[in-house]
């Protein structure tokens, strides 16, 4: 079984390989995107002042979150290689050390989390009406880090053997838990008393421990086609130095990313609650049409680094080549239906707010028709990163958002006519022009000669 899911991967139609890995993906990430869209739903039924809670600290929780969710890509990229390469026992090795690593940095950022929580809420500009809200929320959501990152471990060791059915099954079971649980836990039933906002983490905390359990077990018990085992979660130096060097550009990508989020809503709450819901709003639902981005490069990455680690770089540059195609008319298309529909999809989440509605639709109008673009710079990582090549993501994204961006969003909003509208526009003009260095990058070739250097000296 193992076999035949290698030879397909580096053999055959690559288009095939693509979807196969792709659709998968997609799904998982449109199911955990579910997690943040229920929430909000169900929050926005409390009114605007408790979305806006939930919104100001999900920039927070990402810049955490990312500090350990890089790493795990590390993961994905040195077991997808030696996936490749057919060493099953540095497949089961490599993924004991991502386990044991990423278990201590889980551990770390719940205790650090919840303890400075207030201050960064705080930090932000969370507003008196929304402080006590956000900050007990974001408490309670820290302890789930563990759970999160552990069951992000798992979904990365699974997607770099090429298994991505199972991870998605598990997160299809705990949105569907998630959904029952969030209105339990947000206004309480019977002997279950309400949390309010707070609720919205209590319940993704059971659902995420749930599916962190499963996960681990599978990878103990080994039939999925990794065994980790704990005899080989030891600290190993010249591993973890590798690890680190791949991860610590992507966690630092995805730092800045989340930075740039925060930096950017610190921006946005200058306009007040109703600018923060809207913004908070259009975020989540376009985070929602964007993840097929991610998908399309998480399934690239996978692909691109067990053709390397199989020696065949020419197949992994024409993975590259058709994963980008696809990404940009596909999500090109998307943008224009969601742009046609962007009024009645915000009012779908506060149904009774129609000045949210009118900014949130506005936001959404103004960035849809560059989704494609997004899913080019999205892509082209995927293939830097599968060559285990995550400094030139890394280089991008502070491109696109600390040159570009935020920037933009600063001098529109505070020096035109257009207002908070002018952070509205940052973001198809940092798509634009962060697509066009992530293509020149990727056609200049030097992930390619990196890459055939670093077998040589192997």
């Amino acid at each position: 079984m193992a076999k035949k899911r290698q030879v397909k991967f580096t053999e055959g139609k690559i288009l095939h390989s693509l979807l196969g890995l792709a659709w998968p993906i997609i799904l998982a990430n449109i199911l955990q995107t579910a997690y943040q869209l229920i929430d909000t739903f169900w929050l926005g039924r409390i009114g605007a002042d408790a979305v806006a809670a939930v919104s100001i600290s999900f920039p927070i929780l990402f810049l955490i979150l990312s500090l350990g969710a890089g790493l795990t890509l590390a993961g994905t990229v040195i077991v997808s290689q030696y996936k490749g390469a057919e060493n099953q026992w540095q497949v089961n090795y490599s993924s004991s050390q991502t386990v044991f690593v990423i278990f201590f940095i889980s551990v770390l950022l719940a205790v650090v989390g919840y303890f400075l929580a207030a201050p960064l809420m705080k930090l932000i500009g969370a507003g008196p009406e929304i402080l006590e809200d956000s900050v007990s929320y974001f408490q309670v959501s820290s302890w789930g880090f563990i759970f999160l990152f552990m069951f992000y471990v798992f979904q990365s060791l699974m997607r770099g053997i090429g298994n991505v059915l199972l991870p998605m099954y598990i997160v299809l079971a705990t949105v569907f838990l998630n959904l029952v649980l969030d209105p339990l836990f947000i206004f309480g039933y019977g002997p279950i008393p309400g949390y309010g906002v707070a609720g919205a983490a209590v319940a993704s905390i059971v659902t995420q421990g749930l599916s962190a359990l499963t996960g681990l077990i599978i990878l103990f018990r080994g039939k999925m086609g990794i065994r980790i085992s704990f005899s080989e979660m030891k600290f190993d130096l010249p591993w973890t130095r590798r690890m680190f060097n791949i991860g610590i550009p992507s966690s630092m990508e995805m730092s800045t990313r989340a930075a740039g989020m925060t930096v950017l809503i610190m921006l946005v709450t200058s306009f007040g609650s109703e600018v923060v819901a809207a913004y908070g709003i259009g975020s989540r639902i376009l985070s929602l049409i964007v993840v097929p981005a991610l998908g399309f490069a998480m399934a690239t990455t996978t692909l691109v680094g067990q053709n390397i680690g199989a020696g065949k770089i020419k197949r992994a540059e024409q993975i590259g080549n058709l994963s980008t195609k696809i990404a940009f008319f596909g999500l090109t298309a998307v943008g224009l239906v969601l742009f046609a529909f962007a009024e009645p999809v915000t009012a779908f989440f506060v149904p009774e707010d129609p000045e949210v509605i009118r900014d949130g639709s506005l936001f959404i109008k103004i960035m849809a028709p560059s989704f494609g673009l997004l899913g080019v710079q999205q892509v082209l990582n995927g293939v830097f990163n599968g060559a285990g090549f995550t400094k030139a993501s890394l280089l991008i994204s502070v491109f696109a958002l600390w040159i570009i961006r935020f920037p933009t969003a600063f001098v529109l909003s505070n020096n035109t006519g257009l207002g908070f509208e002018g952070i509205w526009w940052a973001f198809p003009i940092s798509n634009l022009l962060a697509a066009v260095v992530a293509f020149i990058y990727y056609k200049m070739g030097y992930w390619k000669l990196r890459t055939i250097r670093y077998r040589h000296r192997k």
